[in-house]
């Protein structure tokens, strides 16, 4: 990750409601944020990033990584439905590249491992999948627009 990237991820984070933002990449090096809270009297602001740099970055994996969310630890809604959360911040994606198929659609039954999405997030293109087998209610989330962690990304309806 070169300055640059860290900088625009810093501004992202200062404009956004996290008060703390941690990124491990597969490689090893990691990054914490942490904005300081109204309530300590200070302005909220990212202090400097704790940056541990370790593999070559030539040894950075060339697949996309892989991230899981825990629908299981989202609340449910009063009809069944589970939020589906972003793990990560960063730009939604509904397909792997503007001229391909959606990964799925409202309506679309969905597996366990199955790709719902792409969140891409310091230009690293990190597929989100499915941990239970569902039915996609509700996409909530353009195509496009940037998330933050946390943010409901779909409702599905769990199978049993």
């Amino acid at each position: 990750m070169d300055p640059k990237e860290i900088r625009e991820l810093i501004e992202m984070i200062s404009h956004s409601n996290f008060s703390t933002f941690e990124l491990e990449e597969s490689d090893g090096f990691k990054l914490k944020l942490v904005k300081e809270s109204a309530s300590t009297g200070g302005q909220p602001s990212a202090p400097p990033p704790a940056v541990v740099p370790a593999a070559d970055p030539s040894s950075a994996p060339s697949e996309p990584a892989r991230t899981t969310a825990t629908p299981e630890a989202a609340p449910a809604v009063a009809d069944g439905l589970l939020d589906f959360d972003s793990p990560i911040v960063g730009t939604f994606y509904r397909s792997p590249s503007p001229d391909s198929p959606r990964f799925t659609d409202v309506g679309q039954t969905v597996k366990k491992g199955q790709v719902l999405c792409i969140v891409e997030a310091m230009k690293v293109m990190n597929e989100i999948e499915s941990e239970i087998d569902a039915e996609v209610m509700e996409v909530c989330v353009s195509d496009g627009q940037p998330v933050e962690f946390g943010e409901v990304l779909f409702r599905l309806r769990p199978l049993s």
